[in-house]
């Protein structure tokens, strides 16, 4: 992290400050003799959502971003409510908070991001520009610059546009032997996509053992992979550089923060590469005092839970579920764990479509026609299947959903 400067406040010009504020925090703060305001008393909480005329929902689905992810734990809207109350050097927020989290997950280094899309590019920044200001500057433009980052064919996703965004090429590859011919004096970084393990050839261990055999910084996108809780380790064990994370997902933090964990040097120029510093790539991906002290609580009682009773509690909700619709005929019910990504019990619901003329896309629309709106885990529309997450809602919504799926179920067997 940069140092600590001093400065005279004499004909401080904004842009001077601005220019100065990425690169060292604030020494100290003027006095001005008078005490901060009081709190103002909390108004009563209004429905904003009804204001604008929306509904708002049950969330059966999961932690998708489209349907606002998660919500937030009182403790840790508390903390972000504390963090608005004053102001703070930014650069040592960043640091302390960082630290925090790395000493939380056995990790090296740590950074708040804004997501997992703005630690993927701040990730590839680091891999391509390090610390050095010129390419920094430079940089979509990367000419003299390590310009190459390889990648799976079969991992090729939305968001490598994230990674695209440094100005990179993407060298596709479908075996080890290929990855490690791939390697050239112009290669960045490796990029591994957790949730594709299962599709191509080279797995997530080679990729790691690659990388450090070639000395090539390696990346692994592990956004929705929370829980296991161990994964918050596990990939770095593993032997990757650089691995990333949504803040807003199984964490249960700001839905636009993220984290990336990692090797100390490439955390610090990860950080260089994006806000406060002005003229860095993932400027743009401001992330605010709030969103940092929000992440780093939401870690810190995302390691201190009891993982096995929250588990136990999600199994109890599904069997719910299951019960609910056990008498309707043709229709059959279980628990389903995906392999990865939302790692947590799900209820597969599955049903004749001769006896209940009805596909996903009917069940789905009803679920969200009803009174509450509920929302359910995407899935083929034309199937007779449903898949209903239980781990993102709010006590005694699964009896609920388990009511309404088996009334709109019946009806249609009848």
């Amino acid at each position: 992290m940069p140092h600590t400067t001093s400065y005279t406040p004499q004909n401080w010009s904004r842009r001077r400050f601005l220019a100065s504020a990425g690169t060292a925090p604030v020494a100290g703060l003027l006095a001005t003799g008078c005490a901060p305001p009081e709190p103002a008393p909390a108004e009563v909480a209004e429905d904003i959502y009804a204001r604008l005329g929306l509904r708002t929902f049950i969330n059966a689905a999961g932690t998708y971003t489209a349907l606002t992810a998660s919500l937030l734990p009182e403790e840790v809207r508390s903390a972000m409510d504390a963090a608005s109350r004053q102001y703070v050097a930014l650069a040592e927020l960043h640091a302390a908070a960082g630290g925090r989290i790395a000493e939380l997950v056995g990790a090296e280094a740590a950074l708040v991001s804004s997501g997992a899309a703005a630690a993927l590019t701040q990730a590839t920044a680091a891999c391509v520009c390090g610390s050095d200001q010129d390419a920094i500057r430079q940089v979509p433009d990367t000419t003299g610059l390590k310009s190459q980052v390889v990648i799976q064919r079969s991992h090729r996703f939305g968001y490598d546009h994230a990674i695209r965004n440094v100005g990179i090429e993407l060298v596709e590859v479908e075996t080890r032997a290929e990855l490690e011919d791939a390697v050239n004096d112009d290669t960045a970084m490796l990029f591994y996509l957790n949730a594709a393990t299962n599709q191509g050839q080279i797995s997530r261990e080679e990729f790691a053992e690659v990388g450090q055999a070639t000395g090539i910084p390696t990346l692994i996108d592990a956004a929705a992979d929370v829980p296991p809780a161990d994964n918050l380790r596990a990939f770095t064990r593993m032997g990757f550089s650089l691995v990333a994370f949504s803040g807003g997902k199984g964490l249960r933090g700001p839905q636009c923060s993220g984290l990336l964990l990692g090797r100390r040097d490439l955390i610090d120029a990860a950080y260089l590469n994006g806000s406060p510093h002005g003229n860095s790539i993932a400027r743009i991906a401001k992330v605010g005092k709030e969103e940092i002290v929000g992440l780093m609580r939401a870690v810190e009682l995302y390691v201190e839970k009891d993982h096995d009773a929250e588990w136990a509690d999600w199994e109890a909700r599904v069997q719910t579920i299951v019960d609910a619709v056990a008498g309707i005929p043709s229709v059959e019910a279980e628990q389903f764990v995906p392999e990865l990504a939302n790692v947590v019990p799900h209820a597969g619901i599955t049903w004749d479509p001769e006896r209940i003329p009805m596909m996903r896309s009917d069940v789905a629309q009803a679920l969200r026609d009803g009174e509450p709106r509920i929302e359910p885990r995407p899935g083929p529309a034309d199937a007779p299947r449903l898949d209903i997450g239980v781990w993102m809602m709010q006590p005694g919504d699964h009896e609920v959903v388990a009511a309404r799926i088996a009334e709109i179920l019946s009806a249609a067997a009848a």
